[in-house]
């Protein structure tokens, strides 16, 4: 009879521990704004075969993005960017409309945002 309940116990508990994993991941996805989750999809986007590197884009052999391809990124870097407030003009004087610093600006928003939700899931535990 003790074993059973200890291995009920245990199984309750193996269940219970998986099922916090779980919220724990489903919570960073949902605390990400809408704007995050576009910049999101917008980097798993160059994985699709018609967003791949082109064989000309391989032969450069570089580790920059194409033109091409940071065109897919910079609609989501700019809203990203533009929801912490900043407006169009200054995104414009600061960036000179370059698309890699766009994307790079963007980035450093998405990590910091990023931290912040990671911090925020730590705390409420």
């Amino acid at each position: 009879m003790k074993k059973l309940l200890l291995s009920a116990a245990f199984a309750i508990l193996t269940l219970a521990s998986c099922s916090n994993e779980g919220s724990a991941v489903n919570t960073v996805e949902s605390m990400k704004t809408p704007q995050m989750e576009n910049f999101d999809k917008a980097f798993r986007s160059l994985g699709d075969p018609q967003n791949r590197p082109t064989e000309e884009e391989r032969k450069r052999n570089t580790s920059e993005l194409s033109d091409r391809r940071k065109a897919l990124l910079v609609p989501a870097s700019k809203e990203l960017i533009l929801s912490t407030g900043i407006t169009e003009a200054e995104l414009m004087r600061k960036t000179g409309g370059d698309m890699s610093q766009i994307i790079v600006w963007a980035t450093q928003i998405y990590m910091t945002k990023s931290d912040e939700i990671r911090k925020n899931i730590k705390s409420d535990k």
